[in-house]
């Protein structure tokens, strides 16, 4: 399985998202602003693994604490997640993770400073866990959902790299080839950062799976051909009205993927849906560099002075949305009422 990220003895350790697929390199962060650099800097990303990551950095800053008291100790631990929140705001699971860990610190604060770092690490490492059982289990939710065989198109990359391993969207592809169906992948390349490319395909073809990588306009030309049959993608975010917040260009798939009536389906864990957020209107949209767009692989590719857009994230409305997966089990429309239910579904533990 692919160490997306692990707590080890010296710090958080991460394989560098930003140096595949030619790269296989490893950063291991030894302070809570290290992670908070790492998450920022999308040397880990997926909303999924920027939760876990988020629980892991705040209870690194807190083992290193030298706080003499309790007082001093919850300074620190505001302190330490504003700087965790501050990094991607697009992403719920980065809020659910903060909150989790001041919850969990709140529980504990009274008693000794070994026994609050102890459970802190405990707490996010409990975490960890439960995103990799959380994904297994959305894997075999979402498989039956999948064609027997032919094309699946995926946007960004929601699969071992974005999560603790396994995978959201990758998941549910991986536990439907694990159940016999014949299916071959169609990666949009997903620019700007390219992450179907450098790590869709590259996680995908490490298993065996087989995976095209396309230019993220020839998605309608392949629909139109007959060659994709269903797509799957993650989210970042999802309003309690099913609205969908994921990497930029998902809204255009989900717009083709109607007009050829192909199934369009979001797996996520239910970290990811905010039903305090009504819709999708009221998600924030990070904003990233201009030279994203401006340079590729060091080199520039537009004239000097040009305006610049980068939205890392768009929001997909509910009525393009076939069905939502996650652990807890699949919602269909409407959302509003099938999301509500699953509220109540206990959660997958490890």
């Amino acid at each position: 399985m692919i160490k997306t990220l692990e707590w080890t003895a010296d710090g958080v350790r991460f394989i560098d998202q930003t140096r595949l697929p030619t790269e296989e390199v490893y950063v291991l962060c030894r302070t809570y602003q290290e992670v908070a650099a790492a998450i920022r800097d999308m040397i880990v990303r997926g909303a999924p693994a920027i939760g876990v990551a988020a629980g892991m950095g705040i209870a690194l800053g807190i083992l290193h604490s030298a706080a003499k008291d309790e007082a001093e100790l919850r300074r620190e631990f505001d302190q330490i997640a504003e700087t965790i929140g501050a990094t991607r705001p697009t992403a719920v699971n980065l809020f659910w993770a903060i909150q989790r860990m001041r919850e969990k610190f709140e529980s504990v604060a009274r008693q000794t400073r070994p026994h609050v770092k102890a459970a802190l690490v405990q707490e996010a490492q409990q975490m960890y866990r439960e995103d990799i059982a959380a994904n297994q289990t959305m894997g075999r939710h979402g498989a039956v959902l999948m064609p027997d065989s032919g094309g699946v198109l995926t946007h960004c990359n929601a699969g071992a790299l974005a999560t603790c391993g396994y995978g959201t969207a990758l998941g549910v592809i991986r536990a439907a080839i694990e159940s016999g169906k014949k299916l071959h992948v169609f990666a949009d390349e997903t620019r700007p950062f390219l992450q179907g490319a450098r790590l869709t395909a590259w996680e995908l073809t490490k298993d065996g799976v087989q995976t095209t990588v396309i230019a993220d306009n020839m998605a309608g030309a392949l629909m139109r051909q007959g060659k994709i049959n269903a797509v799957v993608v993650g989210a970042d975010r999802i309003a309690a009205n099913g609205d969908v917040a994921n990497k930029i260009g998902t809204y255009t798939v989900a717009v083709l993927a109607k007009e050829h009536e192909i199934p369009f389906y979001v797996a996520a864990p239910w970290s990811t849906v905010d039903m305090s957020m009504a819709s999708g209107d009221q998600i924030p949209i990070e904003q990233r560099p201009h030279q994203e767009v401006t340079h590729h692989g060091g080199k520039q590719m537009a004239p000097d002075g040009v305006l610049v857009e980068n939205p890392a994230f768009d929001v997909t409305p509910n009525r393009y949305v076939t069905a939502i997966v996650t652990e807890r089990g699949i919602a269909r429309a409407p959302y509003s009422e099938s999301l509500k239910d699953l509220q109540s579904v206990a959660a997958v533990s490890a």
